[in-house]
């Protein structure tokens, strides 16, 4: 291989890595630093790039750890663009497509079935995608309820047959397009929906979201509302919907783990504390879930934990970044070995559960405490930061640390060091790195550690397009051999 096709290999490595730590970790939300509009016009950027110029590993990103968001569109822009794809690209990208539609929440399916109206695309393998995945639901008729615009919308546009009678599809059709011509429906939520505009029993029996509004006609009070909607409200809507003087009524340790860690951080820290043992608790139950078979297979670990003000996020993403790094905390003391983890927040406290935002972002100096050695003279296996890469106390010495580190005391790299950061920087197309000899991953929940330091290897430069590629194959072949796929 020449040199200049060595050059361009890593140049298409390095595009494929910058694109991924996008789709992990951007959401087109305002962030700390950067607002909204900058952040989605440097989304587009990189989805017409990536789409135009590596078309395989767009469609391939879909088999890995991306948020939704970006997810939605992927499925998007593959669809709008199929013209411009093989037949073999076409079949392989239709069964990647269903599969990830199958984990995506029915809302942001919804939401985007009504994208593809509005865009106008209506090709045989877009209906059959959406039929497919209409005909996967669990319960078209709760849907209806609880999504009527959205179902309405992806039944038009693939021409959905509701035929005459009370078969279960025929009472959605009659739901959705001839309301009132049933003076009744067999499907519960369908019926219950038709008597909550009369009868104020009926509106308990509705999805949550839906009830509120019916509640609100009926004037319930809150409270009274609440109690009798309780039974049948989801985790979330408990949480959400629970006073900050009450305990909500759901069990903490099945919450998955950046999830837990946002909920433990909108506490109060008086609350925090009284509650230590079960807020503690459960942030450990949810971190060995989340480490699975990896758990305690890291040896010594030490982490740079970043809770500076920079971590608040913003208001669309309040205290995004700091969930992480308290999530990841909790995380990475289940994959080191027992009694090998050292984590180090930037401010100096010593207490995960009472962490809060504040002060500046003194990396360079917590680094250096990191690779500080332990007990026995010996240096840590890994070193793991979590942060947004704004090392400003003073600048730049966190990179320059690594970079010493590197070259001159840790040649053989005994000590693996990986920098995972939750936000991403509109302005420079990828997450803040620290240094560029030390490899970089964007996260968006801890419970992807594992598998991001993987990917973040790509980044040091060792390796080129074809390792890269090989890695995502394998990630596309398990993504779509644990799915059912439409061709």
């Amino acid at each position: 291989m020449n040199t200049s096709e060595t050059l361009a290999d890593l140049v298409a490595a390095e595009d494929v890595l910058l694109f991924v730590n996008a789709a992990i970790t951007a959401t087109g939300q305002r962030e700390f630093r950067s607002d909204a509009v900058g952040q989605r016009l440097s989304l587009d950027f990189l989805h017409a790039y990536v789409r135009v110029n590596y078309r395989r590993v767009y469609a391939s990103s879909l088999a890995l750890d991306i948020n939704d968001h970006n997810a939605v569109r992927i499925v998007l822009g593959l669809l709008e663009t199929a013209g411009e794809a093989s037949a073999e690209e076409r079949r392989t990208e239709g069964r990647l497509i269903a599969a990830r539609l199958a984990l995506l929440p029915p809302q942001r399916v919804y939401r985007l079935f009504g994208e593809v109206r509005r865009a106008g695309i209506n090709n045989r393998r877009t209906r059959a995608i959406m039929r497919d995945w209409l005909a996967a639901r669990p319960d078209l008729g709760h849907d209806a309820v609880k999504y009527r615009g959205g179902v309405k919308t992806a039944a038009r546009h693939i021409h959905l047959r509701c035929p005459e009678g009370a078969e279960p599809l025929a009472e959605v059709g009659a739901f959705l397009f001839r309301p009132g011509r049933l003076p009744r429906y067999e499907h519960r939520l369908l019926d219950a929906w038709r008597r909550a505009h009369y009868e104020q029993g009926a509106v308990a029996e509705l999805p949550f979201t839906v009830a509120e509004g019916f509640a609100a006609r009926h004037g319930m009070k809150r409270e009274v509302f609440l109690k009798r909607a309780a039974p049948r409200m989801t985790r979330l809507e408990r949480l959400r919907t629970h006073s900050v003087t009450q305990r909500p009524e759901t069990d903490l340790t099945v919450m998955p783990l950046t999830r837990l860690a946002l909920y433990v951080l909108s506490l109060p820290f008086e609350q925090r504390a009284a509650r230590r043992t079960e807020l503690t608790g459960a942030l450990r139950t949810a971190a060995r879930r989340a480490a699975g078979g990896h758990a305690g297979s890291w040896g010594r670990v030490h982490a740079v934990l970043d809770d500076s003000f920079s971590s608040s996020g913003s208001g669309q993403k309040r205290r995004r970044p700091l969930a992480v790094a308290l999530a990841g905390h909790h995380l990475l003391e289940a994959l080191a070995a027992p009694g090998a983890y050292r984590g180090l927040w930037t401010s100096g406290r010593g207490d995960a559960l009472l962490v809060r935002p504040w002060g500046p972002t003194p990396l360079g100096m917590r680094v250096l405490d990191a690779l500080e050695p332990g007990p026995g003279g010996t240096a840590p296996d890994r070193l793991v930061i979590v942060s947004d890469g704004w090392d400003n106390a003073p600048a730049g010495l966190a990179g320059e640390v690594l970079r010493v580190w590197r070259k001159r005391l840790d040649p053989g790299r005994r000590t693996a060091v990986v920098h995972v950061n939750p936000v991403y920087d509109a302005d420079g197309f990828d997450v803040r790195r620290l240094a560029a000899g030390v490899p970089t991953a964007g996260i968006r929940d801890a419970e992807d550690l594992p598998a991001l330091v993987e990917i973040a290897r790509f980044a040091e430069g060792r390796t080129g397009a074809a390792e890269l590629h090989a890695y995502l194959d394998r990630r596309v072949a398990l993504f779509l051999g644990e799915k059912e796929t439409v061709s």
